[in-house]
């Protein structure tokens, strides 16, 4: 059925025929704990017959979410130990992170911010919250990157977009300005030439990072919402959490990794799920990971390679865990054939 508005609760989930009534009572009182929100773009892709539905497992609450391991932790990446003032995490050395709301158009279920997110969680920047997170970016000249997240900044209208670009247009310093968003593919709509316009600043150059998981998501409306954005000059970057039972095989991370490439986004980033709570159902290991890049490696254009990271729990930091190819006299080829290096000579 075509549904005709977001979706934001099990009830409305129910009527749309997504869940099946009877889990109704165990599913709101997942949704009291995390948000839930689908939008109309996702609601048409799921497929309600296939109870392995790599869109519905994104985005519709299930009973396992009630599952929380000992090592999973409600600030798996460590956000609040590198947040020096509301609203910034500063993390690393030449980039930040401002956070200027909390909410998003769709709530996925791995989240690693869902204890902060939703309509229950940490509150947009106030006016004066917003000044003194300026205030600190202004001060600190070895910010030369700044990243607009949240939340999803997207969902802002394109003055308070405008805004935001103003403002860090008039720090010399910041030379780069990232949004990182789910918006193009969830609600490609909304991606108007107001938006897209809001988005520049002169001096700054501008990037787009596009977080998407399965090629289904990149839907002809989808691909339009790119267009605009690319043709604006606006190079974009793709991002995608590897997700047990989404994405987890070689054949359909070659169908992502393409049509990302098609619709002329760079694939960027292929993050191991984070260890927020209630989302091991939806974790592969880092082995299985290790093995899917293997997989791409050879077979699939270099255009369509991401790097595979891991965010370190706590706080520490990103880093690469795909697998390795060298060792100390020899190298492995995509095959997996090992050759001596140097060639020992003829």
């Amino acid at each position: 059925m075509t549904t005709a508005q977001t979706l934001r609760s099990p009830k409305a989930l129910d009527a749309a025929g997504l869940v099946a009534p009877e889990r109704l009572p165990a599913l709101e009182r997942v949704a009291a704990q995390y948000a839930v929100a689908i939008t109309p773009a996702m609601a048409d892709l799921i497929d309600a017959a296939d109870p392995d539905d790599p869109i519905a497992r994104q985005f519709v609450p299930t009973e396992a979410e009630f599952d929380v391991l000992p090592e999973e932790s409600a600030d798996p990446v460590g956000d609040f130990a590198h947040s020096p003032v509301e609203g910034i995490v500063h993390r690393y050395p030449d980039r930040c992170l401002l956070k200027v709301n909390h909410a998003c158009a769709v709530y996925c279920r791995f989240c690693f911010r869902r204890e902060m997110v939703g309509p229950d969680g940490l509150r947009p920047l106030s006016p004066g919250a917003l000044d003194a997170a300026m205030a600190y970016i202004a001060a600190r000249p070895d910010i030369w990157e700044v990243i607009v997240t949240g939340g999803d900044p997207f969902i802002l209208s394109p003055r308070r977009l405008a805004d935001v670009m103003r403002r860090l247009g008039e720090i010399v310093h910041v030379k780069v300005v990232r949004f990182h968003t789910r918006v193009p593919a969830v609600a490609p709509e909304t991606v108007t030439d107001a938006l897209v316009s809001a988005l520049q600043a002169p001096g700054k150059a501008v990037y787009v990072a596009l977080h998407a998981n399965h090629a289904r998501e990149l839907t002809p409306p989808a691909r339009a919402a790119c267009a605009r954005i690319v043709d604006a000059g606006i190079p974009m970057l793709g991002q995608t959490v590897l997700l047990k039972g989404v994405n987890d095989d070689p054949e359909t991370l070659t169908a992502l990794m393409r049509a990302f490439v098609e619709t002329r986004i760079k694939p960027y980033y292929l993050h191991h799920a984070d260890l927020a709570p209630g989302t091991s159902h939806l974790r592969t290991s880092l082995e299985d990971g290790q093995r899917l890049m293997k997989a791409l490696r050879g077979a699939v254009s270099g255009l369509c390679q991401p790097t595979y990271v891991l965010d370190i729990p706590g706080g520490h930091g990103k880093v690469p865990v795909g697998p390795g190819y060298l060792s100390p006299d020899a190298v492995e080829d995509p095959a997996g054939r090992r050759h001596a290096y140097p060639p020992k000579p003829a």
